[in-house]
């Protein structure tokens, strides 16, 4: 257990979930596997990787196993974290069942002396390097570090450390596979040399620019038309632009239960009631806790940070009340009372050694003897400090400035501990010999008890509201149709959206994850009975539509279909009717007058500009010196060019060139994983079931 708390330390007390880039499949049976698997119904697996079905429950395990590996480093289990894991879960699959597949397919190969390497040779995986737990105290990889917590492992008995280290190497052998495959990909994706000649004359070339653009109209041309025929068309070579995920069109109403008068006045009461005893208790702390919604704490406020409770709370006690008056907003009530006052700085800098073990007191004396003779603490924390990771100012044993809300638990004093003069501390983790090199200037703050009453709806109100949803589900009688005259008779507002089955907020309501699934669960046409979502809503919803997952059908993208072929079509006739209008025309002013637009100018444009339409600088790039060129179609209108001083220089370099290849590269590298998941036709079926 002393490993596992050496873990927590060298992490620190803020633990972020790692989240490894890959991890290494186990080994498992696959025709076993794949039998299991065929048995079972879709319907419950949380997803499908290169054909292979994902089942809830073997997705659950995964969960599981990085759920001990997070807690295991002190991590928490609020939703934000949940939601990580389970991602990091579904990545672990992805890699197992298809990355690291695709990757043995390109020619790489991640083998057993390449992995000893890797864990202990010339080349340590960033995985270990930059692990605090294989740090020694000069913040390097230590090698002995890493055989210590290897020979730990087989040693304990609860094997959260063998999971640990099975993560470990999991993440090393991955992280390789995707290396070297981002390593092949970005070499295939650079430009050869014939490119980057043209990428460099093409930055450099620049020249000055006469052109005008005649737009296409804004009023539809009714003598261009798009055939059904040409629509379908587009729409069979194009099929793969109107994949959809699966949606369902509903409309919902929903009773909140909120605090009818009689409930706020009831509180108001009950705040009054106690307000004589909150001013004149002696143990606050009982009282808040029997009387209030918000415990007792012992934060010291500045002036100004009550204000996030209340800005009246915060204004009468920082202007001299000790004992405020009640304070109404919305349905809350407030009072607060001074408990103390103090000059108190708003951080301090604090250094230490942590000693662990029975004489851990024994040599704290000792060691507070040697500061207190002018020893130095980094040297002696070198030596017998169990956390060798706190190097806040590069000095080991430095932990680093403290404030109220960053504190480890048991070293608030710190804020009044005399400036250099070491004591001794015990907390949860061990002995501590503290040193508090530096403060910030002391300024007032305020121990303050805040009684505070919200008032809740009864069970009255509760059933009030209740009872109002069901009379709509029972008007509504489980049908659309019913639903609908249900909305006539109650007059209640009706809420429309589209949802898919990620959707689990509906408007500024959180968690309603009841309503999407029951929602995708049933038919269109279909009305809900009452769903309860946090016990304090009552949704009653009906299916009006619902789209499938696959490709969106031809007839609802018809009318978009148009528009694109209308606006191809619509740039091929207008610009050719420019080209006849200015048939013959000697000048590009003369031009410009026939068709009634202004001649425009551009000094030294680019060819590489990324300010005008490409259009414009296709023209630029082929039309000769001082010769009309045009017209060009381009998005916005069809262009017609003169250029002048075309001229190349010599600021855009062949280096430049390939970094920019290399940039264009690794862009692309990013969506390896979003292309091997299409080809591998991936289904993440999380959001049915999380």
């Amino acid at each position: 257990m002393a490993v596992l708390e050496k873990i927590r330390v060298k992490f620190g007390l803020v633990i972020s979930i790692i989240i490894a880039l890959a991890l290494l499949s186990f080994i498992i049976d696959p025709s076993t596997l794949e039998s299991a698997l065929n048995s079972m119904s879709s319907k419950y697996d949380v997803g499908q990787i290169a054909g292979k079905n994902v089942s809830y429950t073997d997705f659950q395990a995964d969960v599981d196993r990085y759920t001990t590996i997070n807690e295991l480093l002190g991590a928490g289990r609020d939703e934000e974290t949940q939601k990580q894991i389970r991602n990091a879960a579904w990545q672990e699959l992805l890699d197992r069942y298809m990355f690291v597949k695709n990757a043995k397919n390109a020619g790489i190969t991640v083998g057993q002396n390449e992995m000893v390497s890797l864990m202990s040779g010339e080349y340590i995986s960033p995985a270990l390097a930059q692990n605090p737990v294989f740090m020694d105290e000069t913040g390097n990889f230590s090698a002995d570090r890493l055989r210590a917590f290897i020979e730990s492992v087989d040693a304990d008995g609860s094997g959260q450390l063998r999971t640990y280290w099975d993560y470990i190497q999991n993440t090393v052998h991955n992280q390789q596979y995707y290396a070297k495959y981002g390593a092949l990909f970005n070499a295939s994706g650079m430009d050869n040399a014939l490119q980057v000649a043209q990428a460099v004359q093409e930055g450099n070339t620049t020249a000055d620019v006469d052109y005008f653009v005649v737009y296409y109209p804004v009023v539809p041309d009714s003598t261009v038309t798009v055939t059904s025929d040409e629509i379908r068309a587009y729409y069979k070579a194009h099929k793969d632009f109107f994949k959809q995920n699966a949606t369902r069109e509903i409309e919902y109403v929903v009773y909140e239960v909120v605090p009818s008068s009689e409930d706020v006045a009831a509180a108001s009461a009950a705040m009054n009631e106690a307000y004589d005893e909150f001013a004149s208790t002696d143990n606050m702390r009982a009282f808040l806790s029997k009387n209030s919604d918000r415990a007792l704490d012992n934060y010291w406020y500045k002036a100004g940070e009550l204000a996030t409770v209340n800005p009246e709370i915060d204004a009468q006690i920082f202007g001299g009340s000790k004992l405020t008056q009640i304070v109404t907003a919305g349905n809350t009530f407030y009072a607060a009372r001074e408990m103390d006052s103090k000059m108190l700085p708003d951080s301090a800098f604090v250094k230490h050694i942590l000693l662990q073990g029975e004489n851990a007191e024994h040599v704290a004396d000792s060691l507070l003897n040697v500061l207190k003779k002018g020893g130095n603490l980094a040297n002696l924390a070198a030596v017998y400090s169990a956390d060798q990771g706190s190097a806040a100012d590069g000095e080991l044993g430095s932990i680093g400035w403290m404030t109220q809300t960053y504190m480890i638990p048991g070293f608030e004093g710190v804020f009044e501990a005399a400036v250099n003069q070491p004591y001794v501390l015990n907390t949860q983790y061990g002995t501590h010999i503290v040193v508090v090199s530096n403060k910030t200037k002391p300024v007032a703050k305020k121990q303050v008890a805040i009684l505070e009453k919200t008032a809740l709806a009864s069970k009255d109100t509760f059933n009030s509201f209740y009872a109002q949803a069901n009379t709509f589900a029972t008007l509504a009688g489980g049908s659309y149709d019913g639903y609908k005259k249900a909305i006539d008779s109650t007059k209640v507002y009706s809420h429309p959206a589209t949802i898919s089955e990620a959707t689990s907020n509906y408007g500024a309501i959180d968690n309603a994850k009841e309503v999407t699934r029951w929602a995708f669960d049933n038919k269109v046409g279909k009305a809900s009975n009452i769903i309860t979502v946090d016990n304090n809503y009552f949704f009653v919803v009906a299916v009006k539509d619902a789209t499938k997952e696959g490709y969106t059908p031809v007839e609802k993208v018809a009318s978009q279909i148009q528009d694109r072929l209308y606006a191809e079509k619509i740039q091929d006739v207008k610009t050719k009717e420019v080209a006849d209008k200015i048939a013959g025309a000697a000048t590009l002013e003369e031009a410009a007058e026939r068709l009634g637009v202004q001649v425009e100018h551009r000094d030294a444009l680019s060819l590489a500009s990324t300010s005008v339409e490409p259009a414009l600088l296709g023209a630029m790039a082929v039309a000769k010196e001082g010769e009309v060129f045009g017209p060009v179609s381009g998005v916005m209108g069809s262009y017609v060019v003169r250029v002048a001083n075309k001229e190349t220089g010599s600021f855009y370099t062949e280096d430049d060139a390939k970094a920019l290849a290399l940039q264009k590269s690794q862009y692309l590298s990013q969506m390896i994983l979003s292309v091997m998941s299409d080809y591998d036709n991936v289904k993440d079926n999380r959001e049915r079931f999380f």
